[in-house]
């Protein structure tokens, strides 16, 4: 057909413009809505998520997970603990101290003292006294000697502790050194009683509760603790 000699030689342009913009959009449309499916299924798996970006990376840097349960390395872990205090014991007690005489009666010459006292007794384990030969290791297998429990710490709490009553006779000065005294025995008397409780058996099974979540985070899976 001959070409109309008015028509400009531009005039098809746009036509074929249009032509090469159209698989660039639907291209465009696709990809974004991939994008969006994928953001959403990670914000709704984020713990997946995280789980699967990180074996990614692992995988591209090439690093590996390893840890070393070699006997010399476990008692390193293990003395690192040092004073491992497993078990406070609290007690709440009246303590009576008194100076008497021999031939006048209180009222005259006696010095008596009530005490309200609180205190705690601390208890657990020195990891530093941790042998080499008190552990064993093979392979998934350990066998652990613990040290023996023992009380760290006998304290009053000053707060909490109080003079409940003073009774001083007429004929004598107040003593300065009754009250001393008598926090002294109540310190005594509470780690007695907290001994008679069994604080340092209780000691003995925490630590070993404690230090057996320890080694099963070191990946050994047949622990024995004594």
């Amino acid at each position: 057909m001959p070409r109309d000699p008015g028509a400009s030689p531009h005039s098809l342009a746009p036509a074929r413009h249009s032509r090469s913009v159209l698989p660039t959009l639907i291209a465009g449309v696709f990809l974004g809505v991939l994008a969006v499916g994928t953001l959403a299924w990670l914000m709704l798996s984020q713990s997946s998520g995280r789980t699967l970006l990180s074996h990614m990376w692992s995988a591209a840097t090439g690093r590996t997970l390893t840890i070393d349960v070699s006997q010399p390395t476990v008692v390193d872990r293990i003395q690192r603990l040092q004073r491992l205090e497993t078990v406070v014991y609290t007690m709440d007690k009246l303590v009576t101290g008194a100076k008497e005489n021999a031939v006048l009666p209180d009222f005259l010459a006696g010095d008596r003292l009530l005490m309200m006292v609180h205190g705690d007794v601390v208890a657990g384990i020195d990891f530093s006294n941790l042998k080499s030969g008190d552990v064993e290791v093979e392979g998934k297998r350990i066998h652990l000697h613990l040290p023996t429990a023992q009380v760290f710490a006998t304290r009053l709490d000053s707060a909490k502790t109080r003079v409940y009553s003073r009774q001083t006779g007429l004929l004598v000065p107040t003593d300065p050194n009754l009250e001393t005294q008598v926090r002294q025995e109540a310190e005594r008397e509470l780690q007695e009683a907290a001994l008679a409780d069994g604080i340092l058996r209780t000691a003995q099974q925490n630590a070993a509760s404690t230090i057996s979540s320890l080694l099963q985070g070191l990946g050994f899976e047949k622990i024995d603790c004594d």
